[in-house]
């Protein structure tokens, strides 16, 4: 079992938020059946946490979340998506990095952890998104 990781994920246990120990939690879960991973845009989000960008590096290590970059296919799968996104005219308020997570997740993991806030599970239906409880 793969996990993808998204930075809303990471952006809570960074900050403290009030539910970043069940975020803790939920992790831990998962890396007890698989491997936990990011890609590219993640660990570039995360790494604006840090007074030290390269602070992201021991982070992940800690949380034992490995780096797994985006492939070619869901590089393009993320073009085909945002292109029918804008069509059906989709505001600017969604950009190529929130897909090319989803895409990431879908096409390279078994699931995203995420808050998601409603446009993974629409433009990326067949994606199991995890969250707690």
């Amino acid at each position: 079992m793969v996990t993808a990781v998204d930075s809303s994920v990471l952006m809570a246990i960074g900050k403290g938020e009030d539910d970043y120990s069940a975020w803790l939690k939920l992790l831990e879960e998962q890396r007890s059946a698989g491997r936990l991973v990011v890609c590219e845009v993640v660990l570039a989000e995360t790494s604006a946490l840090f007074h030290d960008p390269a602070g992201v590096v021991p982070f992940l290590q800690d949380l034992q979340i490995e780096y797994e970059p985006v492939s070619l296919d869901a590089a393009i799968l993320t073009g085909a998506i945002f292109k029918s996104y804008r069509r059906a005219g989709g505001p600017r308020e969604h950009l190529i990095p929130d897909f090319l997570i989803g895409a990431h997740a879908l096409r390279q993991c078994d699931q995203l952890a995420a808050a998601d806030r409603g446009y993974l599970r629409r433009y990326f239906p067949r994606l199991k998104v995890i969250s707690p409880g």
